[in-house]
């Protein structure tokens, strides 16, 4: 019975506890879009992007040509040719395949620039976050642009306006 009665309030204090923490959310997709130095951040990575994406399409447009020049002459082209010949491809397939890896790779020239315009700009957010969380005593605020599904969310709760104004913006 003694055990009943400590569960029991044990449970009591869990429930009670939970109620006295403060939730709240934010957008930071909102919050990014909404800051300047983030949109230029943004429209030069893809500017760079693109430029790198050309190149790679270049050079895979000069691969399939030789591919195809290489199939197009394979029947009169001596062993010794044909050897050199995919010799040649089989270069150029690793030379593109470098050069994704170069530029689009996890430690790859778009990934390192987006970190070093991008990641200073998040911090400042996450700063501004965690400071608003400290100042306003909340548990937990939750980041609706995330991965995480939120079916409702009461707008009194948002505090992206509040990151905003902190970060020196005014919505």
């Amino acid at each position: 019975m003694k055990k009943l009665i400590l569960v029991g309030f044990f449970f009591l204090l869990c429930i009670t506890a939970s109620f006295a923490q403060k939730y709240a959310f934010v957008d930071t997709d909102f919050i990014l879009g909404k800051l300047p130095a983030y949109v230029a951040a943004q429209e030069q990575l893809d500017k760079l992007s693109q430029k790198y994406q050309k190149e790679v399409e270049t050079l895979h447009a000069e691969l399939d040509q030789i591919y195809k020049d290489y199939q197009a002459e394979v029947v009169l082209l001596s062993q010794d040719m044909k050897k050199k010949r995919e010799e040649q491809i089989v270069n150029k397939e690793k030379e593109y395949k470098r050069l994704q890896r170069q530029y689009f790779g996890p430690d790859g020239d778009l990934t390192k620039k987006r970190e070093s315009l991008v990641k200073p700009i998040q911090d400042d957010v996450f700063n501004a976050i965690q400071t608003i969380a400290e100042q306003g005593a909340y548990s937990m605020i939750f980041d609706k642009a995330g991965s995480m599904t939120m079916i409702y969310t009461n707008p009194k709760f948002d505090l992206s306006d509040q990151v905003l104004q902190k970060l020196g913006y005014k919505n």
